[in-house]
């Protein structure tokens, strides 16, 4: 394996066409508020089970 070079890279440039996108853009992502609340695990129903005893 060689070690690090003396002589520092280049900026790199980008390929054609392609270009930083400086502000915000919607991605068409949505949160779903109509989702079903997770079941609890298994240690929070025994826990559940053991308090109602």
């Amino acid at each position: 394996m060689t070690g690090p070079s003396s002589t520092p890279r280049g900026e790199h440039t980008p390929r054609p066409s392609t270009r930083w996108e400086t502000e915000p853009r919607w991605t068409g992502e949505q949160l779903a508020d109509d989702a079903p609340e997770p079941r609890p695990n298994r240690a929070t129903r025994r826990a559940a089970a053991r308090r109602t005893k």
